[in-house]
């Protein structure tokens, strides 16, 4: 497939990154949504209802995906280190489609089990890596720019595919609405990926960035507190010399403890508010809020980036997200229930965007993947343990309302310790590596 690639991006007028880009987008808008929390939320109430299953039975499957994804992950990055992100998004494409359409013909929570946890396991892990490695490897100085731009695609389709769902629900009910999302996840997120998707501008001869503009800016030193602005810039470390560096390990630690939240109160939310008396019709745009607030803040806090350290930035957006779940904690009508969620997903946009921009300049894009799926497996984890957590809580107090409190503090405390986490220069380990063709 790499001759494909090679006679495409000489065929191109515009650089081949952007094409990486948009079929990063593609996925993003599709196939990761469909396994998202913010999509299982619409369809937590229809099913409960009629199976009789516990809120604490959702999210145990979460739970478990999450868990499947935090084993997988390493072996996954170590291949997309090898090999790219091609073949991984779209067999891992296939597999979230093919999981949710089988969920529209589940009659018992074994079943569920069975189906849900490998396609969350997918979005999780190998989607998530796949996509935004395959981003960062093309990009070091419009990074920013494009990791910004293929959240916006996320955030787009988590805002959309909710209310897509509650509207199949409610026209046709919660089978057909899987049924449905599974196919159009099919249908566009599998062979593009395969076929276009290479590893690494180098592999086809061409430079990152397109080659263009790498110096219309001074290199930037880490002791500037500025991120790389071109390859010369990069310091490629391996994982056992980032197992050495302390900024690495307060990464891993601010991803659990970010993801938790955003996993914990994200899942719980519209529940939250139904169990307050508001009607599901209404709850359900919290979802969608939580989604669409993502949109500008990945832009701005992907902007303050290119100029603010990015341990400050990581600081700002953890203290975001724990603003919000505590409002939502305090949520017992729909107009703060919106705000809520509003700010929640507000302050998860900058924590995606730039947890994966920050990876990447901190670390290199030489061994990216391999690197990536252990903060990807923090944060797969806390994405676990957040709605169990959450789904306990309530199933033995009969409210959110501690579980949400403790999420919001715990990272508000990570958070701060997070700016101390600075970039790590060529003293924290033996030196760095170059990307060379076929590396």
């Amino acid at each position: 497939m790499r001759a494909l690639q090679t006679r495409t991006a000489r065929a191109m007028p515009f650089y081949y990154g952007w094409i990486i880009l948009g079929l990063s987008g593609v996925v993003s808008y599709s196939a990761r949504p469909l396994m998202s929390v913010a999509v299982l939320t619409v369809f937590v109430v229809p099913m409960s209802e009629q199976f009789g299953w516990t809120r604490a039975e959702f999210s145990g499957a979460v739970s478990l995906g999450g868990l499947l994804a935090a084993v997988v992950s390493p072996m996954v990055g170590l291949v997309l280190d090898r090999y790219g992100s091609g073949m991984v998004v779209g067999i891992f494409s296939a597999i979230a489609g093919g999981c949710a359409v089988a969920l529209g013909a589940v009659t018992q929570i074994w079943m569920f089990y069975v189906v849900y946890v490998p396609g969350r396991m997918a979005f999780s892990g190998p989607l998530e890596l796949g996509t935004s490695v395959a981003v960062s490897n093309w990009f070091v100085r419009r990074r920013p720019f494009a990791l910004a731009l293929n959240h916006v695609t996320q955030g787009s389709g988590l805002a959309i595919m909710p209310l897509v769902a509650q509207a199949i629900i409610g026209a046709w009910g919660w089978d057909v609405a899987w049924y449905s999302l599974g196919i159009w996840t099919l249908a566009v997120g599998v062979i593009p990926a395969m076929l276009l998707m290479a590893r690494r501008p180098e592999d086809l001869g061409l430079e990152p960035d397109g080659g263009a503009g790498s110096g219309r800016r001074e290199s930037a030193s880490v002791g500037s507190g500025r991120r790389p602005q071109s390859a010369d810039d990069e310091i490629n470390f391996t994982l056992r010399q980032c197992m050495r560096i302390r900024s690495f390990w307060l990464m891993i630690l601010f991803a659990f403890a970010g993801f938790i939240v955003q996993a914990g109160v994200s899942l719980h939310m519209v529940p939250h508010l139904v169990d307050q008396g508001v009607p599901a019709s209404v709850a359900v745009w919290t979802a969608s809020t939580f989604a669409i607030s993502q949109v500008p803040s990945s832009v701005l806090f992907s902007a303050m980036a290119q100029w603010v350290p990015a341990r400050f930035v990581m600081a700002t957006s953890g203290l975001v997200v724990a603003t919000g779940a505590i409002t939502t904690a305090f949520a017992s009508e729909i107009a703060l229930g919106v705000a809520g969620a509003f700010i929640l997903g507000f302050g998860v946009g900058g924590l995606h965007t730039v947890s994966r921009l920050t990876w990447a300049d901190y670390f290199g894009r030489l061994h990216l993947g391999a690197i990536r799926a252990w903060g990807l497996a923090a944060q797969v984890g806390g994405q676990a343990l957040g709605p169990t957590a959450g789904g306990l809580v309530v199933d033995r107090y009969g409210t959110y309302l501690g579980a949400f409190l403790a999420f919001g503090i715990n990272l508000a405390v990570v958070s701060l310790l997070m700016l101390t986490a600075t970039r790590p220069g060529r003293d924290a380990a033996s030196g760095g590596e170059r990307i060379e063709a076929g590396d």
